[in-house]
């Protein structure tokens, strides 16, 4: 095999060019537990010949459902594959409603679960849905466990019937159908051929940044989403070994001993770590103080390739060795680069990274485009603050006349399942229409503007981008979510998820008498003055038009779960002005 063609392609590359002997780690039970390329493969086939057996075919759906990323997932995921069947990711986090929605539409006739707090949910709805059986990766009593699979496909005289189904797989067959978390209506199914997620993976690889000999990354980002599951091809390709974080708050205790090289992030993640640095250095004292605000103030105004000139690399050198060192520790103390996506990153956190030297590389795609369309790389002069890189190899980019970013290529998807006429209305000709506005500057760099459909007008007629105000704004510690509002009004406005944990260490640190639940905190006159500064300063950015003119605060924790937020963690805009239309109707009708 020269090069990979089809998703279950990986593993056998790696195994003839990179054996690695930690292929994939997990954490089970207080241990990391390896397993080498050549087990990850012979796994994978005891799976495939043990679904033959069950009766699995070419084309059949099978769900799997993981609340974290573990090597259970990667031996399914090929298993699957190799069958031509395919392999159908499900969120952990979404509703029981939407289980049995993507259960249905998919077809899906086995589901594997993690655990079983997954598992009661779908068992709440299996009984509405072709589910055969459920199997569990961790051993839960009256439930059956993956492992009877992999002791089922242990004789291995079924293995020429695993060759032929592999040999009778194309490129440009279906491989998985990945429903988008929606911020409106029911998840969409994108289908995803071998060949849009293969090349997509192949096309990305130059811009990961390797070291020579051995590589590390942690993931922890959700594999059922399409950017964390191509970065696992990509390391698979690279035989970089890939250790599983046990969950999200446990990123910090993990790194440290993994010591990653590498890792993806989303923008919101790298905020709470800048928020939790910032409020350690606001305990220091005396010079430690000072030289801590005179780091961050200097990573704040960094710029790539030693740009601000000799003087301000000096300082930087001192600010690395008695600062940012420190936050370097916190990550494992190996950690070069960060890839971003999913949202925005503010310029100031690519600033402050950067200069503690743990670029953050952001990129940009959706599902629909296997995902990456671009991403920066810091060598080659690939970088730039503030846009989200160049195209990858084979994908080709173009504004429309209304601003509109179109994307063709390789990575993009076969269509929705099920439905011609919403793939119909998003192409024209080999055009995929992404449905986010952005600008191509003169090197080629892409920065994205806002979303086509998010943007409005108020009733002066004047255009609002609420995108950009809200990640202005959310650089404020005290502010934790905003939805800028105002369609058709007098005037933008804005809902406010106050920053609870930041705002109780402020009051204990001002020495206030005010209550700290959070109905307290959205009640206070102080927060709420003292969130008004926040709002006045980050207004001088924009034009009085755009300017933020009220606010109402929610003593809510906006989450997945009480339904604010899609499993990407981007804000569903309908049902948030829908929760707090009371606040609505206090700022304009009032």
């Amino acid at each position: 095999m020269t090069q990979p063609t089809r998703l279950f392609d990986f593993p056998y590359y790696q195994l003839k060019n990179k054996p690695n002997a930690k292929a994939l780690i997990t954490k089970y039970h207080g241990n990391w537990e390896a397993i080498s390329t050549q087990e990850y493969v012979d796994k994978s086939n005891a799976m495939s010949r043990g679904l033959l057996r069950l009766g699995v075919k070419k084309d059949d759906k099978i769900a799997v459902i993981s609340s974290t990323n573990r090597t259970e997932w990667n031996i399914m995921d090929i298993g699957i594959l190799q069958l031509g069947a395919q392999n159908i990711p499900v969120y952990p986090t979404i509703s029981v409603e939407d289980y049995e929605y993507v259960l249905n539409h998919s077809e899906s006739i086995y589901c594997f679960v993690s655990d079983e707090e997954v598992l009661e949910k779908v068992k709440k709805i299996q009984d509405k849905t072709k589910i055969k059986e459920i199997y569990s990766f961790d051993r839960i009593e009256g439930c059956k466990h993956y492992s009877e699979l992999l002791e089922l496909g242990k004789d291995d005289s079924n293995q020429p019937e695993v060759e032929a189904c592999k040999d009778a797989v194309k490129p440009q067959d279906l491989a998985t159908i990945i429903y988008t978390s929606g911020t409106i209506g029911q998840p969409k199914g994108v289908m995803l051929s071998h060949w849009n997620i293969t090349s997509n993976a192949l096309d990305s690889s130059p811009r990961v940044p390797l070291l020579e000999g051995e590589n590390r990354v942690l993931s922890f980002l959700p594999i059922c989403h399409v950017f964390e599951r191509v970065l696992i091809y990509v390391y698979q390709y690279a035989g970089i070994s890939i250790y599983y974080a046990e969950a999200l708050d446990k990123i910090g205790d993990n790194a440290k001993e993994v010591k990653p090289h590498l890792m993806s992030v989303v923008p919101r993640l790298l905020e709470k770590v800048f928020d939790k640095i910032m409020l350690k250095g606001e305990d220091l004292k005396g010079i430690k103080k000072a030289l801590f605000f005179w780091a961050v103030d200097l990573g704040e105004r960094w710029e790539p390739y030693r740009a601000n000139g000799w003087w301000y690399e000096f300082q930087l050198k001192i600010a690395n060795k008695i600062v940012f060192s420190k936050w370097r520790e916190a990550l494992g103390g190996e950690l070069r680069t960060m890839v971003s996506g999913s949202a925005a990153l503010q310029p100031r956190l690519a600033r402050v990274f950067g200069a503690a030297n743990m670029k953050v590389m952001e990129g940009y795609g959706l599902t629909e485009t296997s995902p990456v369309v671009t991403v920066g790389l810091y060598k080659n002069n690939m970088y730039k603050v503030g846009t989200v890189g160049q195209p990858i190899a084979n994908v080709e980019i173009k504004i429309a006349d209304d601003g509109e970013l179109l994307v063709k290529g390789p990575n993009v998807m076969l269509g929705y399942y099920k439905d011609p006429e919403k793939t119909a209305s998003v192409m024209t000709g080999e055009y995929f229409h992404t449905g986010d506005k952005g600008e191509i500057d003169k090197d080629g760099f892409l920065k994205i503007t806002g979303r086509k459909k998010e943007m409005f007008k108020t009733s002066g007629g004047k255009y609002i981008i609420p995108p950009l105000l809200e990640n202005d704004m959310k650089q404020s510690r005290f502010i934790e979510q905003i939805m800028v509002i105002g369609e058709g009004e007098k005037m933008p406005a804005a809902i406010i998820q106050p920053n609870f944990e930041f705002i109780r260490d402020w009051i204990d640190f001002k020495g206030y008498n005010i209550g700290k639940t959070e109905e307290e905190i959205a009640t206070s006159e102080i927060v709420i003055n003292r969130i008004q500064k926040e709002i006045d300063k980050f207004n001088q950015n924009f034009g009085k038009w755009e300017r933020i003119k009220r606010f109402e605060l929610t003593s809510d924790v906006w989450s997945i779960k009480s339904g604010h937020l899609t499993p990407t963690m981007k804000m569903k805009r309908p049902v948030i002005k829908e929760i707090y239309q009371d606040l609505y109707d206090k700022i304009y009708r009032s």
